[in-house]
């Protein structure tokens, strides 16, 4: 891998590590707002139970160990290019007393893994931040037995996605951050549609298919969503790492009352939506 991707990499090991305390704190909120797409990418795949599975990109550990928990012989192997965040895995792993989980640290462009491996690999939410998209559907394909399946989730469109967009708004106007390079690992890279097939194609897959799923981020109300932008989504944190107090402030405020004009009696339940991409080796 050439040396500013390895660069990437690099920096996005040490923000998933940075995070994963935050992600463990609100584990259970943000995985009740991902769960349509886990349920989903479970969907196609349609595991068996003596499918051997690789999670990939995992954080704390789903969709991997919701597959596990439906498999009578097989097991998931899951892993993270974060250590913190597997640990999170762990711990949730053991609370529900799966046995046939494995945890790997692997970076997704190098997967530590021989040729025909594994029946099915999911990945929900992970392309967006590969620093190599195509290399790592490759690499994907390349461990996948024949006639294995991937199934992956991105976010769709940023005017779809106000859960994000609300707090991203404020922060260009009153930060004005330098704009993500088009291709860059972002949020919102994979969102053109057609544009995570074209990379399924090109890595091999065939049989590819696109829907987009929606979703709502529940919090119930406003200061409960701020918090959790802050403590977890990596670009809200980071832009808001270089404001003082003052801006800071006004972004929170301005932030607060965007999502109140949408919910003025509370019951906050933000909508988003993401793409579901599928394929077969």
């Amino acid at each position: 891998m050439e040396a500013h991707l390895i660069q990437i990499r690099d920096q996005q090991k040490e923000i998933w590590n940075r995070f994963s305390a935050g992600w463990k704190k609100w584990d259970e909120l943000a995985m009740n707002f991902l769960k349509p797409m886990g349920d989903e990418i479970i969907r196609l795949l349609s595991p068996e139970n003596s499918d051997v599975v690789l999670d990939v990109a995992s954080g704390t550990g789903e969709p991997g160990l919701t597959i596990a928990s439906r498999l009578n012989g097989g097991f998931v192997v899951i892993t993270d290019v974060s250590d913190g965040m597997l640990n999170v895995a762990r711990e949730n792993a053991a609370q529900r007393g799966l046995k046939n989980v494995r945890f790997t640290v692997a970076d997704v462009t190098e997967l530590p893994f021989e040729d025909n491996s594994f029946d099915l690999i999911s990945c929900r939410f992970g392309f967006m931040f590969f620093p190599d998209m195509l290399m790592a559907a490759k690499e994907m394909h390349r461990v996948l037995k024949p006639g294995g399946r991937l199934a992956a989730a991105v976010w769709n469109a940023p005017e779809k996605n106000f859960w994000a967009t609300a707090s991203l708004s404020s922060i260009k106007k009153y930060l004005n951050p330098e704009p993500v390079p088009k291709g860059a690992p972002g949020l919102f890279r994979c969102a053109e549609s057609g544009y995570m097939a074209d990379i399924f194609h090109q890595a091999g897959f065939k049989d590819v298919k696109e829907r987009d799923i929606d979703l709502k981020l529940i919090t119930g109300n406003t200061e409960t969503y701020w918090n959790f932008m802050t403590d977890v989504v990596a670009p809200v944190v980071a832009a808001l790492s270089k404001a003082d107090k003052v801006t800071k402030e006004k972004i929170r405020k301005e932030v607060i009352h965007s999502i109140e004009m949408k919910f003025p009696y509370g019951n906050v339940a933000i909508d988003a939506n993401a793409l579901v991409i599928s394929g077969q080796k």
